[in-house]
């Protein structure tokens, strides 16, 4: 009885990974409101994703904006710009659809609340978790330690996938 329960999970398991490579494979880019919470300083906004590894996000407040057109990270306000390369940062490996399809591929599939998948991958002192809609296999967000070894939990909703984008919003913003 044990053998069969164990094979039929085991199953289910393989199953909900490969639904979920499948829908990242078939994911060129993804439009999204988010909210984040960075030790308990909560933004929100919205972003565009397109793989590989490029993002806008524009926040509600503080007229922040953050781009990376593949190589570089900026982040920018009304006050202040910080640049940095992305390979030195976790968004790296989350804009990286082929790095996590394989991550994906060769790790444990977990449950959080019944309602979302989620995976631990811990690459070059990044500990990232990634976590899946149970209902669609849609990415739903991550938790990582940021580059000042922050917390920040990203929550993301209303997402459309496979959308015109304008690949301008891409190039990194002047400083000020």
């Amino acid at each position: 009885v044990i053998f069969f329960i164990s094979f039929f999970v085991l199953n289910a398991n393989a199953d909900n990974k490969e639904k979920i490579i499948n829908n990242l494979k078939d994911t060129y880019n993804l439009s999204f409101q988010f909210e984040q919470n960075i030790n308990g300083k909560i933004e929100n906004g919205n972003c565009t994703i397109e793989y590989p590894k490029k993002i806008y996000c524009s926040y509600k407040k503080k007229n922040k904006i953050l781009v990376s057109n593949g190589k570089s990270l900026v982040i920018k306000t009304t006050s202040s710009y910080y640049r940095y390369p992305l390979e030195k940062t976790p968004l790296n490996l989350i804009l990286d659809k082929n790095f996590l399809i394989n991550k994906i591929n060769s790790s444990e599939i977990s449950e959080v609340q019944g309602k979302y998948f989620f995976f631990q991958i811990n690459e070059n002192n990044n500990n990232i978790n990634i976590f899946f809609s149970k209902e669609d296999y849609n990415l739903v967000g991550w938790q990582v330690e940021d580059i000042y070894q922050n917390l920040a939990v990203t929550y993301i909703f209303e997402t459309s996938i496979n959308k015109v984008i304008n690949k301008k919003i891409f190039v990194l913003p002047k400083s000020n």
